[in-house]
């Protein structure tokens, strides 16, 4: 065989779970080798994922936010948007933000390769650098944090520039006239909502009755109702058949869950249809790793596989797929490989959608609870009665708190409305804690805040509120806001 450099851990991929479990695992004492496509870390996440998506979505908002100054008087003249400049900026970020992890890696005298690596068996590696070159790598444990990638549709299988996915919509090469985004899913909606903000007339398909599937309907429903307006149309209940290239742009049979089909065309098309994992090409057949009917690695909760030298971490382990998942499970994994006691096992996992308004949960959600049959009550309080709402002009908000009937423990929260992937933190500490919603309540929250929201949410669990007036819990009127 030929000769292999040695090394304690090797983490495949270097994306948000990647580099935190690498970077965990060294400070730990370990000898850690990373290996990733990318000339840094970051994967898919930072080079092409949440943090330009994000970065955009933030041009979105000043943008809107200017209209918006209407409102109190303050008119501003029509943007000229540079879109090269725009580009440049967004691509600034990432290489900042990627040349900062670089560094990182350095200085914990990671050894970071860039390649792509294969199993020849669980504790041997090939690796093929971007020139072609090939070594080999013996290793005592891998973490395997290959990530995932979007996924296709049959009716789509041909190359276009008009077709896009939502890593290359991000490069942001142009702003078609008209867009049609398949997918009304947390992706679609954050990258549509970025285009149609830009000037493309915007069409959302979604083959569920409403838009993210998966989160409650009242929250769902504040979030539709604000961006209706944004978007040409939002078509639910309705799949792309086919799609075909001409001259001029895509043209798309759309079909209704009734039946009913209709045609139109677009000068782009963006697939928004979910992720799928990387777990094929990696050479886990080599292994002993267990691969589910899904593509994802089965492991338990300590992140092991049913190899007992080869440990799976973020996207390609399950779901959810979400980048502060996977940097959370690299953590634990490290650990456990420096032999400390720990596992996996969250009760609760944020959920966010950075669209605006913004809508996050986490823990329990109403449907679930309604699904399974578990004994619930839910608190709701609408921003129309938040002071700081108001001065926003963003009352259209929604708080909520699922919680036990019988102990008043926080099950979960959903909020939607402006801020909101920052105002679910409280949220998750309250649920992994094992809080009851006195103890919110009794927490003095800052006036005015769109974080009072929260502690009002959790009074009227007890049936009063400040800024609402409800009857005690053994009341049947419903509640009214105050102004």
């Amino acid at each position: 065989m030929t000769e292999a450099s040695k090394t304690s851990v090797t983490v495949l991929g270097g994306g948000p779970g990647g580099y935190a479990a690498a970077f965990m695992a060294s400070d730990l004492g370990l000898d850690v080798t990373m290996i990733d496509l990318e000339p840094n870390p970051g994967g898919v996440c930072l080079y092409r994922g949440c943090i330009p998506s994000k970065a955009l979505l933030h041009v979105a908002r000043v943008l809107t936010e200017a209209k918006e100054a209407a409102h109190w008087g303050i008119t501003f003249a029509s943007p000229k948007i540079d879109l090269d400049k725009m580009r440049a900026a967004k691509d600034a970020v990432i290489a900042k933000m990627t040349g900062g992890l670089g560094q990182l890696c350095r200085a914990r005298n990671i050894n970071y390769i860039q390649g792509r690596a294969n199993f020849e068996e669980s504790q041997r590696l090939r690796v093929v650098g971007e020139d072609g070159s090939e070594r080999f790598i013996e290793t005592d444990y891998t973490i395997l944090a290959s990530g995932s990638r979007p996924t296709t549709i049959p009716s789509l299988l041909f190359e276009s520039p008009r077709i896009m996915n939502s890593s290359n919509a991000l490069r942001m090469e142009d702003i078609p006239k008209s867009l049609l985004v398949v997918g009304g899913g947390y992706i679609g909606l954050e990258l549509g909502s970025v285009y149609a903000t830009l000037g493309a007339k915007v069409t959302i398909v979604e083959m569920a009755p409403g838009l993210l599937p998966g989160a409650d309907l009242d929250l769902v429903k504040v979030l539709h109702e604000r961006m209706a307006p944004l978007f040409h149309e939002i078509l639910l209940e309705t799949k792309l058949a086919s799609a075909k290239e001409e001259k001029t742009g895509i043209r798309v049979t759309l079909t209704h869950a009734s039946g009913k089909d209709r045609t139109a065309k677009f000068d782009k098309l963006l697939v928004c249809v979910g992720r799928k994992p990387n777990s094929s090409g990696l050479g886990l057949q080599a292994t002993q790793v267990d691969v589910d009917e899904k593509g994802f690695v089965k492991v338990d909760e300590q992140t092991r596989t049913t190899d007992p030298h080869i440990f799976a971490i973020g996207d390609v382990a399950g779901e959810p797929m979400l980048a502060h998942k996977a940097s959370h499970q690299g953590r634990v994994a490290a650990e456990i490989l420096a032999g400390h006691k720990t596992a996996f096992a969250p009760q609760a996992i944020p959920a966010v959608v950075f669209t605006d308004p913004e809508l996050a949960w986490c823990g329990l959600t109403e449907r679930e609870a309604q699904k399974t049959g578990r004994a619930h009550k839910v608190a709701r309080f609408p921003w129309g009665a938040s002071g700081r709402a108001a001065t926003l002009n963003r009352s259209e908000g929604l708080t909520k708190i699922i919680s036990d009937p019988e102990t008043d423990r926080v099950l979960g929260m959903g909020i939607v409305g402006a801020g909101a992937g920052e105002l679910i933190a409280e949220g998750v500490l309250a649920i992994e804690m094992g809080a009851v919603a006195a103890d919110i309540s009794m927490s003095i929250h800052a006036h005015p805040t769109l974080s009072e929201t929260v502690m009002e949410t959790a009074e009227l669990i007890f049936g009063y509120s400040t800024h609402m007036y409800r009857p005690r819990r053994d009341g049947t009127v419903e509640p009214k806001a105050v102004g």
